[in-house]
């Protein structure tokens, strides 16, 4: 298994977004030193109560700045609201400042907010995605010269002034849930993602086709990464570790994220499906027996991974560590213990 420091970047009262990105810095340079494997951030607009990371160029330069070893990337760009040979371009470049570290994360998008502002159609958010991606492959191409003709975009006797460092290009993470979209992904050779709001029994089903199909197009044995995101916390037992966070679970998904609007309906025994589980989103207890959040001491914690890999058929855990009103030594010591009990216990495991 692989690990993600994984960051919407949410902003707390009585921090300036000056503060919170230097404190994001420091975190970032810690995940580097305890040894996680990526570092992820968000590209969200217009969300003052939520996530104050609108730059994925912002945080992978800086990113590279204060790491050495983390492979890092967005988690990802959005398409739609730029023209795409502009993403091209801070690609090449962000590889080149990171030393070939960059993972590229392209996303579709899922609030239709962040659209209208850009003059952007959300209803063609996949199409643009798909372009986008084709034409990332296309420019980085082995060749000096290209051209290109998409759905919405087309450009000719294009001359990059320098390409990736990494060849053809860095690689593709594109979260998704659509199994013909996950086709696409094992014939081109990219990873994906999903969150803890989808069953993992649903998942599983999804993630078996898509491993079987990338190994069919000859990209390895060793299949595909799959990256599963939740919220996760570490401390010496137990008790001390979800009397600590729970609080703090509670406001990230219900009053950050916005999950749990609606009153809960599901009882004892229900089908677990995602509608039960945005409106459960503030009942820890809930989440921690359905092992859709990762809290605990270390050997819980690994053991909640390990079980939840099986069922959804995961790789990588995309852990969102700096949640609520958490403290940053509460953090960094979360962030620790993970790095020095939990992810050596499942380093050899492999749901696939």
């Amino acid at each position: 298994m692989k690990f993600g420091y994984f960051s919407h970047t949410w902003g707390r009262p009585g921090t300036t977004p000056e503060q919170r990105y230097r404190e994001l810095w420091r975190e970032i340079a810690l995940a580097d030193r305890v040894g996680f494997d990526y570092a992820f951030c968000v590209e969200h607009h217009f969300t003052p109560g939520e996530s104050w990371m609108p730059s994925p160029p912002l945080f992978c330069a800086a990113a590279a700045l204060c790491t050495e070893r983390i492979r890092v990337g967005p988690m990802g760009y959005v398409p739609s609201l730029y023209n795409p040979i502009r993403i091209v371009n801070e690609v090449a470049a962000l590889d080149q400042a990171l030393g070939g570290r960059l993972e590229l994360g392209i996303a579709s998008g899922v609030a239709p907010e962040f659209f209208g502002h850009f003059g952007a159609d959300f209803a063609e958010r996949k199409d643009r995605t798909r372009e986008c991606v084709d034409l990332l492959r296309t420019a980085f191409a082995d060749s000096e010269r290209f051209d290109f003709k998409g759905p919405f975009h087309a450009y000719s006797d294009v001359t990059l002034s320098f390409g990736p460092v990494q060849r053809p290009h860095p690689p593709l993470w594109i979260p998704t849930r659509d199994r013909r979209t996950l086709r696409w992904l094992a014939e081109i050779g990219a990873h994906t993602s999903a969150t803890m709001i989808t069953p993992r029994r649903a998942l599983a089903a999804l993630h078996r086709h898509f491993v079987e199909r990338w190994r069919a197009a000859g990209h390895g044995d060793a299949g595909p990464e799959i990256g599963y995101w939740t919220l996760v916390h570490v401390g010496d037992s137990d008790d001390e570790a979800v009397s600590r966070a729970a609080p703090h679970i509670a406001h990230a998904l219900t009053k950050t994220l916005g999950y749990g609007r609606t009153p809960a309906s599901a009882g004892p025994g229900a089908e677990l499906n995602t509608a039960t589980i945005l409106q459960r989103a503030g009942d820890v207890d809930f989440l921690l027996d359905h092992d859709l959040v990762f809290v605990g001491s270390p050997d819980t914690v690994a053991r909640r991974i390990r079980r939840a890999a099986d069922e959804g058929v995961f790789n990588t855990v995309l852990a969102e560590m700096n949640f609520g009103t958490l403290t940053e030594a509460e953090v960094t010591r979360s962030v620790r213990l993970f790095a020095d009990e939990v992810a050596p216990a499942l380093r050899q495991h492999s749901p696939y």
